[in-house]
């Protein structure tokens, strides 16, 4: 009995270790942290209230301090200074668009997606300008978009009917990337009221090419500023902060969350 108890046992281990299939476990990819990071801050973007309520707040304030030009005679006519993109042109779906296939930003597929003349605008933006433009305050569109990116941009800005959306009020990037000589053009014949953008070299050569820790300090000595000559609109997605962190240098994904981890306060 006992034996045949054994002969059994070893022909059912047998049995279990011949039919034994080979589990392949596939590791998960390292996650991106800054693929990721843009997801979810795109996400605050498209979804969140709160978000919606900061950009009335900054074009609300915007309408205060035209009303306020408007009780000084000036020499030269008067105008605003704008950028265009996350300012009042939103591109967050071309941002989830390359974010989840892993890719990070492609300058041939954004020239793609500023052709097809498909973003939305950024809430109270429209609305601003128009009111601006009513008062007879020129409105001059200065972006670091490129020269063939002109007919695109304008068909944007004329679908939603955007006032002064002309060649001659969209001045776009010609060679280097900082706005100062391009600001300082329209300056030259027209007063300037206010500058609008969504990134600090949208207002000042101060912030061209800066660390981290000359960004700030710039803020700090040009504080007064903000709220009353300089409107920035929120965007938590991309931008000089970004490219400081990284130390104005191409980096690959790893080495851009490795610097961005190395630029966060813990305890």
């Amino acid at each position: 009995m006992k034996k045949l108890s054994f002969i059994l046992l070893t022909a059912l281990l047998f049995s279990c270790t011949t039919s034994q299939k080979t589990v392949i476990i596939q590791q998960k990819p390292e996650a991106n942290l800054v693929i990721e990071g843009k997801l979810f801050a795109v996400a605050y973007m498209q979804r969140a209230a709160e978000y919606s309520a900061l950009c009335f707040q900054a074009y609300n304030i915007a309408r205060l301090r035209v009303d306020e030009s408007m009780q000084n005679q000036l020499s030269k006519p008067r105008a605003i200074i704008t950028d265009i993109d996350e300012t009042l042109l939103d591109n967050s779906a071309e941002e989830v668009h390359h974010d989840l296939q892993g890719k990070g930003f492609d300058p041939a597929e954004w020239t793609k997606w500023t052709t097809l003349a498909a973003a939305d605008t950024i809430p109270g933006a429209l609305t601003f300008f128009k009111y601006a433009a009513s008062k007879e305050v020129e409105i001059f569109y200065i972006t670091n978009r490129t020269e063939n990116e002109r007919e695109g941009t304008l068909k944007n800005l004329l679908k939603f009917g955007f006032p002064y959306a002309d060649n001659a009020h969209l001045v776009t990037r010609q060679g280097v990337s900082s706005k100062e000589a391009r600001r300082l053009q329209v300056m030259s014949d027209h007063e300037v009221i206010l500058l609008i953008g969504d990134n600090l070299s949208d207002f000042s050569a101060l912030w061209d090419s800066k660390t981290v820790e000359q960004r700030l300090e710039n803020v700090q000595k040009e504080s007064a500023l903000f709220g009353s000559r300089y409107i920035i609109l929120p965007n938590p997605v991309y931008g000089d902060w970004e490219n400081a962190l990284y130390q104005y240098k191409r980096l690959a994904p790893p080495q851009q969350d490795s610097a961005i981890k190395s630029w966060l306060k813990n305890y």
